[in-house]
């Protein structure tokens, strides 16, 4: 019998604990890393004590333990070339070029990306100059839709900003430019048409080549119920989503999907990895809002545990090009994520807090750690976002209660938590 694979999964995020679960459950493994990981991963792997964008070490590390397979988890890494490093080095890894991966890392690239192939988005503008940019807003009439305002660059789910009125839309323009609100991911600036109707999250796999869609998924951006406060990276998810019926995941998958990956295949950027596209459901059709270039955070920990294929050969035949040979196989029912944050989050938090009630027992749910670590034997919070807690049965509503029965369990000083998470689906189905 040949030996198992031994691979790598690179972040220390909720994300990457989902993703090195999955790969856990894999016949094919032999041993598992992940850099750097969390006090979650540290119970079914080994964690390495290397940062997700160290691109040298982790090459390096990478190339003398004998990886078989590096999975990329965060958008920073990508964006800082990792992927490039590890096949020049000649180790194989699931997740794109950084050229490949500027469909995330310049939103700017990405729409215009958009018109170049006909993908249905928003009207838009580019702006690099604050006046520039506020001369545009003069044109927008805020009764009639309004505006959406986003930094460009790379800004942990957290760059766009979406005002009410005139005067809260320059506030955010130099906020942005020139408050420096996001660091350099505001040096380039869109402001967008702002689009209604429902937002969804539709992933799929890619060789470069052939796509292949996961099960559409709704995250829940801000911190509040009923979406209220800022926006955050993601306060929990559920999939799949009823909005997004499998006739219009197909349409989606044909229409918009597979085009963006011949798209950056055409233009030299061959995409190996997870394409995320976010759509907006609107009166007159789908909308692209954005593309991402990795596994979503939380919509990951949601989709996973109803993927019935190993992970593991679906990430191998991507990078060896043949994923159109693997069926990706999707379990029934639904799963539902809820993550519990840390008091002041999105703002400024604590950490250190000591966790209890994870060792359950739960029952259909599982305990992603996001922001943890361990402190002589203790688990303790160490993020914004701490845990995100996944339940799922035969349909949405038995998930959520599995989800929820088990945050019930879970305790950190401060700890808050939506819950309405799939209110809007529930709404949905009980219209039905």
């Amino acid at each position: 019998m040949a030996p198992g694979l031994r691979v790598l999964v690179v972040g220390s995020g909720g994300r990457e604990h989902a993703l090195a679960w999955k790969v856990a459950q894999s016949p094919r493994l032999g041993r598992l890393f992940v850099a750097p990981g969390n006090a979650g991963t540290a119970a079914l792997a080994e964690n390495v004590s290397l940062a997700a964008d160290d691109v040298p070490g982790l090459t390096a590390w990478a190339a003398r333990h004998g990886i078989d397979l590096v999975i990329v988890g965060p958008e920073a890494a990508l964006a800082a070339g990792l992927a490039d490093a590890l096949r020049a080095a000649g180790v194989p890894v699931f997740g794109p070029t950084r050229a490949a991966a500027e469909i995330e890392a310049s939103k700017a690239f990405a729409k215009d990306f958009m018109a170049r192939h006909g993908l249905p988005t928003a009207a838009y503008g580019i702006f690099t100059d604050f006046y520039a940019a506020i001369g545009y807003l003069l044109g927008v009439d805020f009764e009639q839709g309004g505006v959406v305002i986003k930094a460009s660059g790379l800004a942990a789910g957290k760059g766009v900003m979406v005002p009410t009125c005139a005067d809260d839309a320059e506030a955010a323009v130099r906020e942005i430019m020139l408050d420096h609100a996001f660091g350099a991911a505001g040096d380039v600036v869109i402001i967008e048409e702002r689009l209604s109707g429902e937002e969804i999250s539709l992933l799929a796999f890619s060789d470069g080549v052939t796509v292949k869609p996961m099960l559409p998924a709704q995250d829940h951006k801000r911190i509040g119920d009923n979406d209220t406060g800022p926006n955050t990276g993601g306060m929990g998810a559920y999939a799949p989503a009823p909005a997004c019926p499998p006739e219009l995941v197909a349409a989606l998958t044909r229409d918009i999907l597979q085009p963006a990956i011949s798209g950056l295949a055409a233009e030299g950027r061959p995409f190996v990895g997870v394409l995320y596209a976010g759509f907006m459901l609107t009166p007159t059709g789908p909308k692209l809002l954005e593309f991402n270039c990795r596994f979503g955070d939380p919509e990951t920990q949601a989709l996973l545990p109803l993927l019935d294929s190993d992970l593991l050969e679906v990430a191998l035949a991507c990078t060896q090009g043949r994923l159109a040979e693997v069926d990706v196989r999707w379990k029934a029912g639904a799963a539902a994520c809820v993550v519990l944050a840390a008091p002041g989050y999105p703002g400024a938090y604590p950490s250190g807090a000591p966790i209890s009630g994870l060792a359950g027992p739960f029952d259909q749910a599982v305990v992603f750690h996001a922001g943890t670590r361990l402190a002589n034997d203790q688990v303790i919070t160490a993020g914004g976002r701490v845990l995100g807690v996944t339940g799922w049965d035969a349909d949405l509503p038995a998930a959520l209660r599995r989800a929820y029965a088990a945050v019930e369990c879970i305790h950190f000083s401060g700890a808050q938590f939506r819950r309405d998470i799939g209110g809007r689906a529930l709404r949905r189905l009980e219209a039905r």
